[in-house]
């Protein structure tokens, strides 16, 4: 994908989720990745999960549940990519207390804005919002034990990169907890060309093995991706009538980045 194309893309997605962002109803309209707050409890959360966080964080954006494969610990460090008004974050922030950080990154300001809105309005601490996009993450290196996001890698033009960078900042050990869409066939044509199939976390998705070998391609190792096929009775809410649910399925993706290697004396051993 050319720079320009990359940069109509971004545009197409931050334009889309910032009035998602700046409804007075928050919501999805069709060709958005979700179906409105009420959705959630479809990908995987529970009532509970719903109930503890602030009004507004639950946007119903997501294709899964990242923190059921996140097995997240107090006083670890959390990256969410793509973390739309907080809901996962504010989540993650509760099983990672005390002790614990979680770090929010969006490339849409209303998104960020609304996030750090909805934590100031509950008293939520050990969470932050920094804008930033994923092939370009606003973190340090190691900075991460955990690294989640929900349905948001499909939507970023050069997911090499943005595995790249995720590797950078995990820790030495770290792991990856994403839920995204695969493609299980290449789009028709006249799906791959919509822009609300590009928004809706469509037209981005990856073939499992081209998934595989981009996460590999970064560093990643124990790469485990394991598609749902039960996911199509919510895609099919996404683009109706469309027939998108033939084409891909939600997917639970873990990985893991290899420890540290031990050094002999002034120079590293050879793996």
């Amino acid at each position: 994908m050319s720079d320009s194309n990359a940069e109509q893309v971004r545009n197409a997605v931050r334009e889309h989720y910032g009035k998602v962002a700046e409804a007075d109803a928050p919501g999805c309209a069709p060709g958005c990745c979700g179906a409105g707050p009420a959705s959630s409890l479809r990908l995987g959360y529970s009532e509970a999960d719903l109930a503890s966080v602030p009004a507004g964080a639950d946007l119903g954006l997501g294709c899964g549940n990242p923190q059921a494969i996140a097995d997240l610990r107090p006083g670890q460090t959390v990256i969410d990519l793509g973390s739309g008004a907080g809901f996962d974050c504010f989540l993650a922030a509760r099983r990672v207390a005390p002790g614990g950080q979680v770090i929010g990154v969006d490339m849409t300001p209303a998104m960020v804005t609304k996030a750090r809105d909805n934590a100031r309005k509950a008293g939520i601490a050990g969470v932050e919002f920094r804008l930033g996009e994923i092939e370009h993450l606003p973190v340090a290196d190691a900075t991460a034990d955990v690294i989640l996001s929900n349905c948001v890698i499909n939507l970023v033009p050069d997911k090499k990169a943005a595995f790249r960078e995720a590797w950078r900042a995990l820790k030495p050990g770290g792991r990856l907890a994403i839920s995204d869409v695969v493609a299980l066939a290449p789009l028709p044509d006249a799906l791959q060309q919509q822009v609300a199939a590009l928004t809706g976390c469509i037209s981005g998705a990856s073939a499992v093995d081209e998934l595989r070998g981009a996460l590999s391609e970064a560093g990643f190792a124990a790469i485990r991706i394991d598609v749902k096929p039960e996911s199509r009775e919510f895609i099919r809410d996404w683009m109706p009538g469309s027939g998108a649910e033939d084409y891909i399925a939600s997917a639970a993706v873990e990985a893991s980045k290899p420890e540290a290697q031990a050094c002999c004396g002034a120079n590293c051993c050879a793996s």
